[in-house]
């Protein structure tokens, strides 16, 4: 439709030119922008009822625009009560007195899994690289100062739970995310059932059991999921005593090799050496390498500690680290080394327990038992551990709505939340049947996974260093460090396919179909529009009594789903920040209301175009519901979490742009996710 010319626009012709018309020029925007918003807002209805609506038809043909067209927004202005304020103050003192885990109650969470590794790490690299284990497993722990300035970056930019999930949750998309949430399950899972199987096996070698081995494995894992129903959590101090009592045993382990070590001298070593040294320089470097790539197991653990940080007090983290990194090193070398100086070594690879075979050796029966009860308390702990970590996991997945609310249910009596604690016994129990029970299977998948974990944190680090620089943190890590871990990363990985391929065959299975749960979880919404769109182009589907009535029942679900606003919290008004926020909803949430919402004082006031930028972008998306909440307080992480009391929207359904440096706010405060520069 074409628009009349304006008298101004037109240009007059002299009598003696002939009558030749002349294109119209539109009038400059600076005439005419507000001209065709107005008249556009002027259409909405002033109580904000009504639904928007378009000249294009609906891909729907027995629907209406309803479905497809959402309300339009309002303004509203807001004044948080006095209880509001109360509960914002409650909550930030809350995640304040929940950091009070110091450098070693923090390093006793993760210390279990990492130091109790030395149970299944050290049998599984002898096994591979024979007696060049020691320097295989000294190259391996070595791999982590490469990951270390890594992870402490990482832990000082985003200090909040949940990572590495957390960290692509922030600096990528929610697909990103739930990619490593898909490995982070298999993670914690993975180190369940060998915990579970390894604790078997150390108790098969030494006492005859009525039943085999599997069954002992399948009552431990019965048994912690008894436990963890009825409440049981994960206490630092406990996990600290058992820890203490794990380096106590080895301690005295080392102390015992070695002067048995100094009493026998040398020579069985010598034989070892002879006896399993390989033949050629190719051959030493190949049995070296794989001993590298499965020695990553003495590490496994550390990926869990960056997922406590929220807890930890401030600038503990790197100490953390620090704590667990060289008695790891020590550890693992030195118990190698002792097992072959004083072990023969067809005794080494025969598949008893070398540790409490060392300890026979240098000790006598006590120590052996001693080393036996370390081992199945530390690996019982490694048990429950992989099913708290699973639990957290699954009620964060469940407040991001991925998973359905039921994961956020817990037992009356217990507090326990039985339907994860359901789902991490039933894969575990997938898990070890369809590798048949084999531990050495399940290790060398594990170490793959454990991997694969390793290598989100300097991919995380790029895509921070690349989308969220405004960040404040320290250390800052060179990008040539970053992209040589994750060439290790990759070198590392493609050496577990190469020792086995069936390791990557076993993996693969369980990520995709862990993923695509999560995939179909996160994008129910357009599934079920799918569903929508075949039943209503199927007239036949209409009438058939096992089908009548679908099309009702899909479209109250749907509605059901998009209640759930989400807020966007904004300091300006330029309206391309604002578009790349509401895009980045509209994609990765499942909603049609959301609430641009903005902090406002006396002395700053509103942004001048804000109210007319949030109504032209309520227009564009006729999906959303676009509501301005303009709440007249100072924006700080108490008035954050108070309005979302008073909004009744979780803090994790909030987005903000990305804090920079002269930010007199901590981050892990606010509860919200970053999702703009």
């Amino acid at each position: 439709m074409c628009t009349p010319a304006v008298a101004s626009d037109v240009v007059r012709l002299q009598p003696t030119e002939s009558p030749v018309e002349t294109p119209q020029v539109p009038p400059p925007f600076g005439q005419h922008q507000w001209d065709t918003i107005l008249r556009r807002q002027r259409s909405r209805p002033k109580d904000g009822k009504g639904v928007k609506s378009s000249s294009l038809p609906s891909i729907f043909v027995n629907l209406s625009n309803i479905f497809e067209f959402a309300g339009w927004g309002t303004l509203d202005n807001l004044i948080l009560s006095p209880e509001d304020l109360d509960h914002g103050k409650a909550g930030i003192q809350a995640v304040r007195r929940a950091r009070l885990l110091g450098q070693f109650t923090a390093s006793a969470i993760a210390g279990n899994a990492v130091l109790g590794s030395v149970f299944y790490a050290l049998p599984a690299v002898v096994a591979i690289s024979s007696v060049y284990a020691p320097i295989s497993l000294f190259v391996a722990c070595l791999s982590m100062f490469l990951w270390r300035p890594i992870m402490e970056e990482l832990a000082s930019a985003l200090p909040i739970n949940g990572a590495p999930y957390a960290y692509f949750n922030n600096v990528a998309n929610k697909t990103a995310a739930l990619i490593c949430a898909s490995i982070l399950v298999l993670d914690f899972l993975s180190t369940a059932v060998v915990s579970a199987a390894t604790a078997t096996s150390y108790l098969s070698g030494e006492v005859s059991l009525p039943f085999p081995a599997w069954v002992g494995a399948v009552f431990i894992l019965i048994l912690f999921t008894l436990l963890s129903l009825t409440g049981v959590r994960e206490s630092a101090r406990l996990a600290l005593a058992m820890l203490s009592f794990h380096i106590l045993t080895m301690v005295v382990l080392m102390i015992a090799a070695a002067v048995h070590w100094a009493h026998t001298g040398n020579e069985l070593l010598r034989e070892n050496w002879n006896a399993g040294k390989a033949s050629s320089s190719s051959g030493v470097a190949r049995q070296i390498f794989n001993g590298v790539c499965l020695g990553v197991l003495g590490l496994t653990g550390f990926e869990t500690t960056p997922s406590y940080v929220a807890k930890t007090k401030t600038n503990v983290f790197p100490l953390v680290l620090r704590n667990l990194h060289y008695p790891a090193i020590v550890l693992n070398v030195i118990l190698m080394t002792s097992v072959l100086a004083i072990i023969h070594l067809p005794d080494i690879t025969s598949g008893a327990n070398i540790l409490s075979l060392l300890a026979d050796k240098v000790g006598g029966a006590w120590l052996r038992i001693w080393i036996v009860v370390d081992a199945m308390v530390v690996l019982c702990g490694g048990v429950l551990a992989g099913f708290v970590s699973s639990c957290q996991l699954f009620e964060q997945l469940a407040q991001d709505r991925i998973l359905p609310q039921l994961y956020l249910k817990t037992m009356r009596v217990t507090s326990s939340p039985h339907i994860s604690i359901f789902t991490c016994a039933s894969f575990c129990a997938l898990l070890y049947a369809t590798a048949a029970a084999d531990l050495s299977l399940l290790s060398k998948m594990f170490s793959f996974t454990f991997l694969c974990t390793m290598a989100t944190f300097p991919l995380s680090l790029l895509l921070l260093k690349f989308r969220r620089r405004r960040l404040p943190r320290t250390p800052h890590t060179p990008l040539l460090l970053v992209f040589v871990t994750m060439a290790v990363s990759a070198v590392l990985i493609a050496g577990n396919i190469a020792i086995d391929p069936t390791t990557a065959g076993y993996f693969a299975p369980y990520f995709i179909g862990v993923f695509l749960i999560f995939s179909v979880t996160q994008n129910k919404a357009r599934l079920l529009r799918f569903a929508f769109w075949f039943y209503d182009h199927h007239s036949s589907l209409h009438a058939w009594r096992f089908t009548k009535g679908w099309g009702a029942r899909i479209i109250d679900i749907l509605a059901a789903m998009k209640r759930q606003p989400v807020c966007i919290l904004v300091k300006g008004d330029e309206i391309h920040v604002l578009s790349r926020m509401l895009i980045y909803a509209d994609r990765n949430e499942v909603t049609s209301c959301v609430k641009i919402i903005h902090f406002t004082d006396d002395e700053k006031g509103v942004p001048s175009e804000l109210e007319a930028n949030a109504k032209i972008l309520d227009e564009a998306f006729p999906q959303i519901t676009i509501d301005l909440v303009i709440v007249y307080a100072p924006f700080n992480p108490i008035n954050v979490v108070a309005l979302a009391h008073r909004l009744n929207i979780p803090p994790s359904l909030m987005f903000m742009g990305c804090p920079g440096k002269d930010s007199p706010h901590k981050l892990e405060e606010f509860g919200t996710r970053i999702i703009t520069s």
